[in-house]
């Protein structure tokens, strides 16, 4: 009887340790949100972390910036 109990409790930590670990891995896996702007050239859409700023405004290349200066 003692051998039974002491496998059920086992069952359980393990279960409860397994359940924490997926948790914990599926917060980690949100992916991250960026705001979105708008070339001032061409009108493309492309997050903040990838455009170029210039002036105030966004390109999405530095092609764009250049010739928007032009």
């Amino acid at each position: 009887m003692g051998r039974l109990l002491m496998l059920i409790a086992i069952v359980v930590v393990v279960y409860l340790l397994i359940r924490s670990f997926r948790n914990r891995v599926a917060q980690k896996e949100q992916p991250v949100v960026e705001n979105m702007v708008r070339c001032s050239h061409c009108g493309v859409h492309l997050p903040i972390g990838e455009s170029v700023q210039s002036e105030g405004q966004y390109y999405c290349s530095t092609d764009h910036r250049d010739a928007h200066r032009k």
